[in-house]
C-alpha cells in the first residue's frame, strides 16, 4: 500500500444535447460534494472543434470550485491552433491538461495526412517548448494495450517516449483486470518509468455500451462478466448490482496494490460513481 495517501478524480464529456447542457451543472455538483482532485473534460472524437471542451471546463470551474483539466488532441490540428488553444486555456487559470493523440476524423484515415502533430509524445514536447511547467501533463496508458499498436512493445515504446517528452503522470484506459494494471506498473519499473499511472475505472451500467466501448477501445471484459451481463441485461437493478461489485473488487484491488489513485469515467451520470465510491468506503467530507 503506498504511503501516500491516493487520489481521486472524475472524467465527464461535453453534453451533446440541450437536455444535456441542462444536467451537467447538477451532475458537477453531485460529485463535487466527495471533493475529487480534479475532473477531466473529454474532446469530441473525430476532430470536432473544442469549443465544447472549453466551454465546459468552465462551467464546472464555476459550479463547483474544482480543477477541470481539458483534454487536448493534436491528431488533426496545426501548431498555431494547439498553441492558440494553450494560450485560452492559460488565461482560464487552467493547469492541468490530459494531452492525447486523439482519434482520426473519418475523412482522414489512410490520408497519412494528420496533421502537424502524429502521435502525442509530440504534443507534450509542444506543452513543454512552449509553455514550460505552466501545465500538468497527463497522457494516456494502456495496460492491454491500445487498439491500434503492433504490439504490446511497441504500445509500450509509445508510451515511454510521451514519458520522455515530459509527462507528469499517465491514466490508464479502463480495465476490469487488476493483473493488467500490475503486470504494467511492473513493466514502468523495469524501464525506470517513476510518473505515477493512475488507474482508469468505469462503473458498469450498460451490457450493449460496455461491449461497444471495450470492442473500441480494447479494453477486456472477463467472460464470466460477460456472460453475466448478457443475461441480466433486462434486469437493469441487478446488473447494476453485479456490475458495482464487479468494479468495486477491480478497485479495492488496484488501491490495495498500491495504486495513485483512480480516474472514474462517470459518463456523465453521478449515481452509479458515486454508488462505487460508497461502496468503497472513500471519505465523503461534511
Amino acid at each position: 500500500m503506498s504511503a501516500v495517501a491516493p487520489q481521486f478524480s472524475f472524467e465527464l464529456f461535453p453534453p451533446r444535447t440541450p437536455e444535456g447542457v441542462a444536467k451537467l451543472p447538477n451532475i458537477a455538483a453531485q460529485l463535487a460534494a466527495v471533493q475529487p482532485k480534479y475532473f477531466s473534460v473529454t474532446y469530441g472524437a473525430g476532430g470536432s472543434d473544442q469549443d465544447g471542451t472549453y466551454d465546459t471546463v468552465v462551467k464546472v470551474v464555476e459550479k463547483t470550485g474544482i480543477e477541470a483539466a481539458p483534454h487536448l488532441t493534436c491528431v488533426g490540428s496545426s501548431r498555431a491552433k494547439i498553441a492558440s488553444l494553450l494560450d485560452r486555456y492559460k488565461a482560464a487559470g487552467v493547469k492541468r491538461i490530459v494531452a492525447l493523440r486523439g482519434d482520426l476524423p473519418a475523412t482522414a484515415i489512410g490520408t497519412g495526412a494528420p496533421g502537424d502533430f502524429r502521435y502525442a509524445n509530440e504534443l507534450v514536447s509542444f506543452v513543454q517548448e512552449t509553455h514550460g511547467d505552466t501545465f500538468q501533463l497527463e497522457v494516456a496508458a494502456y495496460p492491454e494495450m491500445h487498439p491500434q499498436a503492433l504490439n504490446p512493445t511497441a504500445d509500450f515504446d509509445a508510451f515511454r517516449r510521451k514519458v520522455d517528452a515530459g509527462a507528469h503522470a499517465a491514466i490508464t484506459q479502463y480495465f476490469y483486470v487488476a493483473d493488467a494494471y500490475f503486470d504494467f506498473l511492473e513493466r514502468c519499473a523495469k524501464a525506470n518509468i517513476t510518473i505515477p499511472v493512475i488507474a482508469g475505472i468505469m462503473p458498469i451500467t450498460n451490457h450493449a455500451q460496455l461491449s461497444r466501448f471495450s470492442a473500441a477501445c480494447g479494453a477486456d471484459i472477463p467472460r464470466y462478466v460477460r456472460l453475466r451481463l448478457e443475461q441480466l441485461q433486462d434486469d437493469k437493478p441487478a446488473l447494476l448490482d453485479f456490475g458495482l461489485d464487479v468494479v468495486t473488487r477491480v478497485c479495492e484491488a488496484v488501491l490495495n496494490g498500491g495504486a495513485p489513485g483512480i480516474h472514474f469515467y462517470t459518463l456523465n451520470q453521478a449515481d452509479p460513481t458515486l454508488r462505487l465510491w460508497k461502496n468503497l468506503g472513500l471519505p465523503v467530507p461534511h
